[in-house]
């Protein structure tokens, strides 16, 4: 069974950075999309970023600009680098594979990682 493990998150001032880093137990990165979803306090979970096999990224609106995403297949390691963070960028994040054209998602939810952005 696939395990993801989310790290790099914490408290950081407005306009601060931080670097995500998504890890799992097997090697399923290198033949899946790969994407970058948080989880604010009683709000649904939305996807932040994705990056396909090709490496080719998408963006959610509100992060655009700001945040990247990349993938290290030797490692097998996606990241998700977050720089102008502002409050509203507090959440959990977690990493996924979304399944093509639903909300569904293929791997068993990792416990994610707390992001908290002070004004």
């Amino acid at each position: 069974q696939v395990q993801l493990v989310e790290s790099g998150g914490g408290l950081v001032q407005a306009g601060g950075s931080l670097r995500l880093s998504c890890a799992a137990s097997g090697s399923i990165f290198r033949g899946n999309t790969m994407a970058w979803y948080r989880q604010a306090p009683g709000n649904q979970r939305k996807l932040v970023a994705l990056i396909t096999i090709g490496g080719s990224t998408t963006y959610a609106d509100s992060v655009k600009g700001r945040f990247t995403i990349s993938r290290d297949k030797a490692k097998n390691m996606v990241y998700l680098e977050m720089n102008s963070l502002k409050p509203e960028d507090t959440a959990v994040y977690h990493c996924n594979t979304p399944v093509d054209g639903t909300s569904l998602v293929r791997w068993q939810w990792g416990q994610g990682t707390q992001v908290t952005v002070s004004s």
